[in-house]
């Protein structure tokens, strides 16, 4: 049926629009059936029948159709006075289901209207801590029954209905009060109409404290309700409702209306919802979504119907739930996800590129080493994670006269300049290694050759030989020493001979010193990043490192570098770092 006719905006409306008349047509006829007469002749339909004699009247005067006047207990100060409390105004205020009063004003030597004594009223209070207008019968109004309120435009609104004789039809009127210490407010709004020489006012709260609540209750559920009268035409919504579409509070949407608004793709399982509905199925869910003012919101609607005797639906009633910020946290939340993951593959695939490009620069031969009793490992530590590769360097690899080779170095300064110094210097390292000079001899070569660059700047290095009598030869210009690890102690080596930075005193020879070792000694070979710490001593930093090598004894190379690498992350650092572990097999 609905789902055959509903593919678009234009079919699912004519659906609606012959339910609604098959419905109108359905309940005409039943009325007809049942003999519902039609308004008498010569009277407008709704207007009430004359009173018949019978009903007790006296002449055309309007009687109680009880006969017995009138029986509803009031408060009249005219009691007494010649009262009838059949054509008495105040006989009618108990019938009236807000606070109703009935006012004389009170008028000044100049005939101005000064306040108004209350002649009746009845027993509604507007709020629980307000007297009721029954017991403030003989009071002024604003002087003695409500205090304050002439401040709030009330006195010069009911002077104007005197004057004029033209209703007042709704005044907010903000009224504090102040009773048994203790401060209360209200808000209330005020209808009032003359009657002769009089005033007849009523006055309700604007809202109570269980339509506020309810009003709270929708904003914080994004929850709202409505109801469509089918036989009438007629449609309420809540606040609530009307907050989700953004509609003027008087012009809420018919059924059509809202098929206007449907995302296209929604609108077949909208007709199916309302079919539903109308068949009488409950509930009736579904998740819909409604283009509201340029902006999808999606929105989760229950509908049940309300059907007369004959059970037929007469009108639809649909609680609506916005899920719209739900769905554009999680829309941004896949959003994320997805960039992220972007990240994450860019990421790798720099740290790919950089770690061929360190491993381009700074090979390790570790097959060639392990020929001559050493195993090597090797890590170039960024202080920034995207980054490839700055200054610091590390050399290591077999000799052709069968020593092996270990150096590490750092060149000052950062970016491009820095990786360009750090190629030349290491580079050279090896060629000159390969002369078969002496640690030393290599150093003085090297540092000749940094001072005659004036585009050069300072560097450090360690270099030294292993040779097959595992004795380290080996100078040091400006760097740390290298820790020894030996039967679970840790310390670094002498460094009597140090020298000066490369590049500040040209002409200086480096000294040799010589170093034996033992078989399962571990060398660690570092720059000054991985012991540098703002605002810290960089003792403390060489004292943390020489602990936690000591912590990883009996470890093999690539495990304490991997150990000492995830130490090296956990702080923040400001300038790269490599780390090299030599150890004797």
């Amino acid at each position: 049926m609905i789902r055959s006719h509903t593919a678009d905006v234009a079919s699912l409306k004519a659906f609606i629009e012959r339910e609604i008349t098959t419905l109108r047509a359905e309940v005409r006829r039943r009325a007809e059936t049942a003999g519902v007469a039609e308004p008498s002749a010569g009277r407008a339909p709704g207007e009430a029948a004359a009173p018949s004699p019978e009903a007790g009247g006296r002449g055309g005067e309007a009687q109680c159709p009880c006969g017995q006047g009138h029986g509803a207990p009031h408060t009249c100060v005219d009691a007494g006075e010649g009262h009838d409390p059949r054509t008495c105004l105040c006989a009618a205020l108990p019938a009236i289901p807000v606070s109703a009063a009935l006012l004389t004003p009170v008028r000044d030597d100049s005939g101005g209207i000064t306040d108004f004594v209350i002649r009746a009223g009845n027993h509604i209070r507007s709020a629980e801590w307000l007297v009721s207008p029954d017991q403030q019968v003989g009071q002024r109004f604003f002087a003695e029954a409500r205090p304050g309120a002439a401040a709030g435009g009330l006195l010069a609104a009911l002077q104007e209905v005197m004057a004029t004789g033209r209703a007042l039809n709704g005044l907010v009127v903000d009224y504090t009060e102040e009773r048994y210490g203790t401060l209360r407010r209200v808000q209330l709004v005020h209808y009032a109409s003359s009657c002769g020489d009089r005033v007849l006012t009523t006055w309700r709260p604007v809202r109570s404290q269980a339509e506020l609540l309810t009003i709270d209750a929708q904003h914080l559920a994004s929850m709202g309700w409505g109801r469509w009268d089918l036989l009438s035409g007629s449609v309420t919504w809540s606040e609530g409702l009307q907050r989700i579409f953004r509609t003027d509070p008087a012009l809420p949407w018919s059924l059509l209306e809202l098929c206007d608004a449907l995302v296209p793709a929604d609108v077949g399982p909208f007709g199916e919802f309302i079919a539903s509905v109308l068949a009488g199925e409950e509930p009736a869910w579904t998740r819909i979504r409604f283009l509201v003012l340029g902006e999808i919101r999606t929105v989760d609607l229950l509908g049940r119907p309300v059907a007369g005797t004959d059970g037929r639906p007469w009108a639809l009633q649909i609680v609506a739930r916005d899920l719209t910020p739900q769905m554009r946290s999680r829309r941004r939340l896949v959003e994320k996800q997805v960039e992220t993951e972007q990240l994450r593959q860019q990421a790798a695939a720099e740290r790919h590129v950089a770690s061929a490009l360190r491993e381009a620069l700074l090979p390790t031969y570790s097959e060639g080493l392990a020929e001559l009793g050493l195993t090597v490992a090797a890590a170039y530590l960024p202080a920034e994670p995207d980054a490839a590769v700055g200054g610091d360097w590390y050399k290591c690899r077999p000799l052709a006269d069968g020593r092996a080779l270990i150096a590490i170095g750092d060149a000052s300064g950062h970016g491009l300049e820095a990786v360009a110094r750090m190629a030349q210097q290491r580079h050279a390292t090896a060629g000159l290694a390969q002369t078969g000079a002496c640690a030393g001899d290599v150093t003085t070569w090297l540092n000749e050759l940094v001072c005659s660059d004036p585009t050069s700047a300072t560097a450090t290095m360690a270099v030294g030989h292993i040779g097959a009598d595992r004795v380290f030869r080996w100078t040091c210009a400006g760097h740390p020493a290298p820790l020894l690890l030996r039967e679970g102690r840790a310390y670094a080596l002498p460094t009597e001979h140090r020298g000066p930075l490369l590049g500040v005193l040209p002409g200086h020879a480096y000294e040799t010193a010589e170093f034996p070792l033992e078989r399962g000694d571990v060398l660690l070979f570092y720059t000054d990043g991985v012991v540098e710490r703002r605002g810290q001593d960089i003792t403390e930093g060489i004292n943390a490192l020489t602990g936690l090598l000591a912590a990883s004894s009996g470890l093999p190379p690539r495990r304490i570098v991997d150990r000492l690498t995830e130490e090296y992350e956990r702080g923040v650092h400001d300038d790269d770092a490599c780390l090299l572990a030599v150890r004797v097999d």
